[in-house]
């Protein structure tokens, strides 16, 4: 990814001037970037002195002994296999238990699935990053979601390179190349056209690759 935009940083350092605590959110389709996005505005707003912290919606996937029960592990990835309602009262925490830690879900790409607690949004104001492929999606709970954020920005990236970095994360986690393929066309695709609709409605476009 190259560097980020200074206006793009500058915006970000803006909307943590709204309140003591603020949610920003990064959209995108499988493989556009959002979370490298995320980490170098992060990196970048740490610089300058902002309280910044991280909540990825990936934290909020089912695991799979949930999607065995639900008969969705072959859709992992799709929006019905999260806990939408989960990242939201988990973002409405954040932005009003500001007194003390609140311990967020990460999610462990080696092994696919949500780890417990595993980050940590510390007492304080900041700036709170969080980034997934459904947070301007229409159907419920995701609008509230979108209630919930001072601006959601969309990861734009062209869609060649887009397939390629997703073909290979998969390749690195264990698929094969044939695997991949046919789980990006059957599975990722589906869901980028979902995300994609939502493009129009997002407060910024953010060009990355």
């Amino acid at each position: 990814m190259q560097e980020l935009d200074e206006a793009v940083v500058d915006r970000a350092a803006a909307l943590a001037q709204r309140g003591d605590r603020v949610v920003l959110g990064v959209v995108g389709e499988p493989g556009a970037g959002k979370t490298t996005l995320t980490l170098a505005l992060k990196a970048a707003l740490e610089r300058r002195g902002v309280p910044v912290a991280w909540l990825p919606m990936d934290g909020f996937h089912l695991g799979d002994g949930s999607l065995d029960a639900l008969g969705l592990r072959h859709r992992k990835g799709a929006v019905e296999t999260f806990d939408g309602w989960g990242y939201l009262a988990t973002l409405r925490r954040a932005l009003t238990e500001i007194d003390h830690p609140v311990y967020v879900p990460g999610f462990e790409r080696t092994l696919e699935q949500p780890i417990a607690a595993d980050r940590v949004i510390p007492p304080g104001p900041a700036l709170i990053l969080t980034e997934g492929n459904y947070l301007l999606d229409q159907d419920e709970p995701w609008p509230r979601v979108r209630e919930v954020a001072a601006e959601i920005w969309y990861a734009d990236v062209p869609q060649d390179l887009r397939l390629e970095r997703l073909i290979a994360r998969h390749v690195a986690y264990g698929k094969t190349r044939a695997e991949a393929e046919a789980w990006v066309a059957t599975v990722d695709e589906p869901n980028a056209r979902r995300i994609r609709a939502g493009k129009a409605s997002a407060d910024l476009v953010v060009s990355i690759g």
